[in-house]
């Protein structure tokens, strides 16, 4: 079977960049290599604090690989997946390499229609409840990538998460390399990467139940408080090394767009997973033996405003091959 080309390289870097990464940093790359489509982290955009272990980074390097999997497999070349293939690169995240042709499952089409239509939505939602039915999809999205999504029922164990959270984010926000970093990522122009203050959360205020981070100085409109009991669900897997996080990463980009597709928004709390303390209470709450990876708040929203992207040629490195690496 032939290998990927030019022509699936760019449709895989069109599909990856549409995928999360905190602060918008974007830290991925793509390159062709001997047929296969590889997925690179880019070191250089890695948060140097609030990302100091590459966990981020490597999350949305699982994003954006299941992105490239979906436009390829909508494409009728869906891809056999690799993830960190070679010991040697460390920056490697996963090879994708054509599999056997098939026509695309209904499925694949409404997973990929929603990738443009995919992105945070850090204002309030509207306090309609989440149907039963969306959730069990949501649920088996997770699944379906050896992910788990525990979703948080009653005030009780909403509570549990929100002081968990809460103290996370304090510890982060004494931190001044952090806020100097999130102020860094955080613009008010046309940047093609981090988070304009139009994207961002407003002001916090008192009778908030989760935290948020400040991106900006906006207030919230009159009446427009955060909803008083959300919907949380806690992604994790059952391990904690580089490919486990990897495959949270497709596992997240799985369920954001389920929730997309579902008219569904979410916005994404990373707060509990930053500080290691916080994390473990964390997954001692949920009484679980794997790892949360991160927490997201899901509803009904608004329109919100996208965040920007590089463009693709910014983001393809140059062919490589056996040859050129012996």
């Amino acid at each position: 079977m032939n290998g990927y080309g030019e022509a699936e390289l760019q449709l895989a870097a069109e599909a990856g960049i549409r995928a999360p990464s905190m602060h918008n940093s974007q830290p991925w790359q793509f390159r062709l290599h001997d047929g296969a489509i590889e997925v690179l982290a880019d070191p250089s955009r890695q948060l140097a604090v609030a990302d100091w272990s590459g966990w981020a980074a490597r999350l949305a390097c699982g994003a954006a690989t299941y992105n490239a999997r979906l436009v390829l497999a909508v494409h009728g070349r869906p891809a056999e997946v690799r993830l960190r293939p070679d010991a040697a690169q460390p920056s490697l995240i996963a090879r994708l390499a054509p599999g056997r042709e098939r026509p695309p499952s209904y499925a694949e089409q409404d997973l990929y229609a929603a990738i443009p239509r995919r992105h945070s939505n850090r204002q309030p939602f509207w306090p309609d409840p989440v149907p039963a039915e969306a959730r069990v999809r949501l649920i088996e999205a997770a699944t379906s990538e050896s992910a788990w999504l525990d979703l948080l029922v009653g005030m009780t164990a909403l509570t549990g998460f929100a002081e968990i959270a809460g103290s996370a984010d304090r510890v982060l926000r004494r931190d001044g390399r952090y806020q100097a970093e999130l102020i860094g990522w955080t613009h008010a122009g046309q940047a093609p990467d981090g988070v304009p203050v139009t994207a961002g959360a407003p002001l916090a205020e008192p009778q908030d139940l989760l935290p948020q981070r400040t991106f900006g100085d906006r207030r919230r409109a009159p009446g427009r408080d955060y909803e008083p009991e959300p919907l949380i669900g806690i992604l994790g897997v059952p391990g904690d090394w580089a490919a486990d996080q990897i495959t949270a990463g497709q596992a997240l980009q799985k369920v954001l767009l389920t929730a997309t597709d579902a008219g569904l928004s979410v916005s994404m709390i990373s707060q509990p997973i930053e500080v290691p303390a916080a994390r473990d209470q964390l997954r001692r709450s949920l009484g679980r033996t794997g790892y949360p990876q991160l927490a997201l708040r899901i509803g009904y929203g608004t329109p919100s405003t996208a965040t920007p992207r590089r463009s693709v040629t910014d983001v393809l490195l140059p062919r490589t091959s056996e040859e050129s690496d012996s």
